[in-house]
C-alpha cells in the first residue's frame, strides 16, 4: 500500500557525563584529577534515499532513537561518541514539527542530508575544573539531554506535470499511453489510491516527468474523499493537465468539472492557479464530428484564456501536440525545484524563553564578563559554533534575548572578553552582535 504520510518520534543521544577520577601511580602520591570528558551523543540526520518512493517503512516502527555518548574514563580518556542516527527518506518528504505545522526541512533539491536533531554535548570531566585553589574537584559536568520530537513526515511527489480530474475521466489511460508508467486501468468508479509517476518522452534528449494526482471529488479540500489526501503532490508541479471526459459518457459536464477541480485547487492552496494550466478533452474517439466541434467550442467560450486539446488516450489521437505544448510550456518556466523553506530548526523548539541567563563581570579578570545559565547551555550545546549557519545562530541568540544590552550596562566596551558558558570566549566589536 503506498503511504505518503506518517507521524514519528525521534530522539538524539545523551551526551556521556564527565568522569570523577584522580591519578594514582606509584612515586605519585598527589596525582591531579584526570577524569575524561563524556562523549558526544549522536545526531538524528535524515538523508535522501532516491530508491525509495513511499514512506511505507514507518508505518510499523514510530519512534527512532540515537545512541548515547559514552561517559569519561580514567586518565583523561574521552568517553566514545554515540552514534548517529540515519534515516532515511524519499525525495520529495517534508519534515514538519507535529505540535506547531512548521516546516523543519523538505528533502528536496540539494537539500539530500540534513541533520535535524543534535546530540547532547558531552560533560567535562573533573579534569577541567583543577585551580590554583582547587587541586581536586571532586564534580564532573553531566552530559546534555538527548531531545525528543515528534515530527509528521509527508511525501510531496517531484514531477513537472501535474494532471488532475474526476475519477474515470482517462488520466491512468493518458499517464501509460505517453509514459511507461503502468496504473491499474479498469472502469473504477472511484479514484486511483496512489499518485503514478512517468517520463514522457518527446524527442531525443527531451522529457518531463507527470504525476497522475489521484481523482478528485467536490468537497475534497475540506476533506471528503480521497483526493484531499493527494492534493499536496500537486505542489510541486509547475504545469496542470485537466483531463476531462468530454464524450460525458459518465454524465458528466467537461466545464462544469474544471471549474469544480479547480475550485477545489484554490481552496487547498491559492498560490495553486498561478501554474499554467492545460485543458485535455479526452474520449474524442466516443463523439461524431459534429460532437466533438461543439464540446471544443464550449470549453474555448468558458476558458478562453486556457490551450485546449482534443485527445484519445486510448487511440492517440492528438496526444503528440499536447505533449509538445507542455514541453514548451516547461521551456518556458523557470527549472528549478520547488522546495519548501524551513519556517523553524528542530534545535529552536527546545529554546525555552522563561529559564533565565545571567550576566556579570570576572571579579579575577579585568575586561572579562560571563553570560551564564541554563537556557545559555542548551543553546550552546545545539549550536556548532563553528560553522557559518551556528555563529549566524549564536548572534541572532544574542540579539533576540538583549544580552549585550545587559552586558553593557555592566560596562561592556569594545574590545572586552566576553565569556558563554563554560568554555566559549569571543572579543566584542561594536555592532557585530546587534
Amino acid at each position: 500500500m503506498f503511504a505518503d504520510r506518517t507521524r514519528i518520534f525521534i530522539q538524539s543521544g545523551k551526551g556521556g557525563d564527565g568522569h570523577v577520577s584522580f591519578r594514582r601511580e606509584l612515586y605519585v602520591p598527589n596525582g591531579g584529577p584526570d577524569g575524561g570528558n563524556g562523549g558526544k551523543g549522536g545526531d538524528v540526520i535524515f538523508v535522501v534515499d532516491k530508491g525509495l518512493n513511499t514512506l511505507s517503512d514507518f508505518r510499523y516502527n514510530k519512534k527512532y532513537k540515537a545512541e548515547n555518548g559514552e561517559e569519561g574514563g580514567k586518565r583523561r580518556c574521552t568517553g566514545k561518541d554515540g552514534e548517529d542516527l540515519i534515516i532515511k527518506v524519499p525525495e520529495g518528504t517534508v519534515v514538519y514539527d507535529d505540535e506547531s505545522g512548521k516546516i523543519i526541512a523538505d528533502m528536496s533539491g540539494d537539500n539530500q542530508e540534513v541533520v535535524i536533531l543534535n546530540g547532547g554535548r558531552g560533560g567535562k570531566g573533573n579534569m577541567n575544573y583543577a585551580t590554583s585553589t582547587m587541586q581536586a574537584p571532586q564534580y564532573a559536568q553531566p552530559g546534555q539531554e538527548a531531545q525528543g520530537l515528534w515530527v509528521r513526515l509527508e511525501l510531496k511527489v517531484i514531477a513537472d506535470v501535474g494532471l488532475v480530474g474526476f475519477p474515470n475521466v482517462g488520466k491512468s489511460t493518458f499517464l501509460a499511453s505517453v509514459t511507461r508508467a503502468r496504473p491499474k486501468i479498469a472502469n473504477y468508479p472511484f479514484t486511483t489510491l496512489n499518485p503514478n509517476l512517468g517520463v514522457a518522452y518527446i524527442g531525443e534528449g527531451s522529457s518531463f516527468v507527470i504525476a497522475d494526482i489521484p481523482g478528485l471529488i467536490e468537497g475534497a479540500s475540506q476533506g471528503v474523499g480521497l483526493g484531499y489526501e493527494f492534493l499536496r503532490h500537486i505542489e510541486r508541479t509547475r504545469v496542470i493537465i485537466h483531463i476531462v471526459d468530454a464524450a460525458g459518457l459518465e454524465g458528466r459536464d467537461p466545464s462544469d468539472d474544471i471549474r469544480k477541480i479547480n475550485e477545489e485547487l484554490v481552496a487547498y492552496d491559492p498560490g495553486i492557479l498561478d501554474k499554467p494550466q492545460v485543458i485535455a478533452a479526452n474520449k474524442i474517439d466516443c463523439l461524431d464530428e459534429e460532437s466533438r466541434k461543439k464540446v471544443l467550442e464550449d470549453l474555448k467560450k468558458d476558458f478562453p484564456d486556457s490551450d485546449i486539446f482534443a485527445i484519445s488516450a486510448a487511440t492517440g489521437d492528438g496526444v503528440q501536440e499536447l505533449l509538445y505544448k507542455v514541453k514548451e510550456m516547461l521551456d518556458a518556466l523557470p527549472k528549478e525545484a520547488v522546495v519548501f523553506e524551513p519556517e523553524i530548526t528542530a534545535q529552536s523548539l527546545f529554546d525555552n524563553p522563561d529559564e533565565p541567563f545571567y550576566v556579570s563581570k570576572d571579579e579575577k579578570r579585568e575586561g572579562v564578563f560571563c553570560v551564564t545559565g541554563p537556557r545559555v547551555d542548551k543553546m550552546l550545546g545545539y549550536t556548532n559554533i563553528e560553522s557559518e549557519k551556528g555563529f549566524l545562530f549564536f548572534q541572532e541568540f544574542m540579539e533576540k534575548n538583549n544580552i549585550i544590552k545587559e552586558l553593557k550596562k555592566l560596562g561592556l566596551s569594545e574590545g572586552d572578553t566576553v565569556k558563554v558558558g563554560d568554555y566559549l570566549e569571543f572579543e566584542f566589536f561594536e555592532g557585530t552582535y546587534e
